[in-house]
């Protein structure tokens, strides 16, 4: 599934919902645009929740703690995030106009609640010289398998640099995946392949990608081009690591 998505009037946009849209992705996930002075509660008795900050400036509360988040620019500067477990009320408040995204799964398992600083976010340097530097990309994890171990869920982001290819070499696997772009300037655009298909891609598109379905992307020159990308365990079939298309794994050996 591909589509470019305006706010609605709530100032969300909904990707995926467990028993509606998109249901083959097994999450919950909604962008929300938030003015300064909002509140957002977020109690929920079946689902772990994780709130990535995309753009502004706000104040997590949750167990009698606060942690206070301030991203000018997602092309530039790392994440902030929340990830709690079900049960656990999670408040959101706006300290300035903001952007943020809401990802939830159906998890039985607790956990601590954690708080992720850009200094808790890995960040690797993908492909940096390779293939004439073409696929040269920040690859951000917040929290995946081997560090949550505990939850359904893993959240990341992906900064290219400009004009640049990513999540390449194509590659795929069981579990489903969910992408959501933006780009640095409105009318910046780019591509992504999921399968044998091609969709151009804009600021506020996102694709949802079905089981063993190939996924690279581009940028278009001069433009930053950003996703979120977040992927749901499968009950005994966690995600740990990309399964690339054997077509292509020969490039790996090429520089």
């Amino acid at each position: 599934m591909f589509e470019t998505l305006p706010f609605d009037q709530n100032g969300e946009k909904v990707l995926c919902a467990q028993h509606g849209k998109n249901a083959q992705m097994m999450m919950d996930i909604v962008i929300k645009r938030m003015k300064a002075g909002e509140s957002l509660t977020i109690n929920d008795p079946k689902n772990e929740t994780a709130v990535l900050l995309i753009q502004g400036k706000v104040q997590f509360g949750f167990e009698g703690q606060t942690h206070e988040a301030k991203r000018d620019d997602p092309f530039g500067e790392l994440p902030f995030a929340v990830h709690v477990c079900k049960g656990v009320v999670l408040q959101v408040k706006a300290l300035a106009d903001s952007e943020i995204c809401i990802q939830q799964t159906e998890n039985e398992n607790t956990f601590p609640s954690k708080f992720y600083a850009p200094q808790d976010c890995d960040n690797a340097h993908s492909c940096h010289g390779r293939w004439e530097d073409c696929a040269r990309r920040d690859v951000v994890t917040v929290f995946d398998y081997h560090n949550a171990p505990y939850s359904n869920m893993v959240l990341g982001e992906v900064i290219p640099a400009k004009g640049r290819w990513s999540s390449y070499v194509p590659h795929g696997h069981e579990q489903p995946e969910v992408y959501y772009y933006k780009f640095d300037k409105p009318q910046g655009f780019g591509a992504c392949f999921v399968g044998e298909n091609a969709y151009k891609i804009h600021d506020g598109s996102y694709v949802a990608v079905d089981a063993n379905l190939t996924h690279p992307q581009v940028g278009a020159p001069g433009y930053r081009m950003y996703y979120i990308w977040m992927i749901r365990h499968l009950p005994n079939n966690p995600w740990t690591d990309r399964v690339d298309d054997p077509v292509h794994a020969w490039l790996w050996d090429e520089k």
